[in-house]
């Protein structure tokens, strides 16, 4: 599967900003739909998964803010970002993969999406 990050760009602490990941195929039977994102000079980060069977799970620095998502109609995970900090600019990426056992296994891996956080 083949996917693409949107939504991305510049935009002021407290802000929001809603990131799509469009998919070139059906996405209804991907067990994990995930988010990663990696800071300048930092590791990439998992931070939030949406699994097939609705649940979902997010990194604790994230958690409270952000909102994950997946409409199989649309072949589109969304990632709704509230109450921006500084610290969570990064490249965000979406991955098709498995979650299991507590632990998330990514495949196909999209082109990143740059998120500025800055005044």
């Amino acid at each position: 599967v083949q996917l693409q990050a949107s939504g991305g760009g510049l935009v002021q602490p407290g802000g929001s900003l809603r990131l799509s990941c469009q998919a070139s195929r059906s996405i209804s039977t991907i067990n994990g739909m995930a988010w990663y994102r990696q800071g300048p000079g930092k590791q990439r980060e998992l931070v939030a998964v949406a699994t097939i069977s609705g649940g979902t799970n997010y990194a604790d620095s994230v958690k409270d803010r952000f909102t994950i998502s997946r409409d199989n109609a649309k072949n589109t995970v969304y990632l709704q970002m509230n109450s921006l900090k500084p610290e969570d600019t990064a490249v965000y990426s979406c991955t098709a993969g498995l979650y299991y056992n507590l632990n998330y296994y990514p495949g196909s891996w999209g082109q990143g999406t740059l998120v500025t956080v800055s005044s």
